[in-house]
């Protein structure tokens, strides 16, 4: 009888250890933390690098989606990159990115003062002549050195 006792209290004790090892190993394992990064759609959206891809070139720029980054907003609010389509939006690529860089030209800067926050690729468009005015282009945009259009 005394053995038997001895290896219940083991088991038990062994069991506990392990329940409780493993509920608070779940709560000390830290979860992603994903934060707005980008403008998409007129939503914010956050994001997450998972894999290297390939850069793109003319075989594969189809599958990218053109992120603008903004390097010069003088809105107080800040300006994160604009994406050309986000999550929901048919012409999404899954969040692949081909960066561009877009800068505000004195010309946006005169005509609208403090600009506005951009939020989505139409902002963009309206505002730089593709759907507006294309005297007083605000926006310069250079994709990256090397980069494909």
């Amino acid at each position: 009888m005394m053995i038997k006792r001895f290896d219940n209290k083991l088991t038990i004790w062994l069991l506990l250890t392990t329940v409780i090892g493993f509920s608070s190993g779940a709560a000390w394992a830290k979860a992603p933390t994903f934060s707005p990064a980008i403008w998409g759609d007129g939503e914010l959206w956050a994001t997450k690098g998972v894999a290297s891809l390939p850069p793109p070139n003319q075989s594969n720029v189809q599958s990218y989606d053109r992120l603008f980054v903004v390097t010069n907003s003088n809105n107080p609010m800040g300006q994160l990159p604009v994406s050309e389509a986000a999550p929901r939006n048919f012409n999404f690529n899954g969040g692949r990115w081909f960066a561009h860089t877009v800068e505000w030209t004195q010309a946006g800067f005169n005509a609208l003062g403090t600009v506005p926050v951009l939020k989505s690729y139409d902002d963009i468009a309206k505002l730089s002549g593709t759907k507006g005015d294309p005297r007083h282009k605000p926006f310069k945009e250079e994709p990256p050195a090397g980069g494909t259009t």
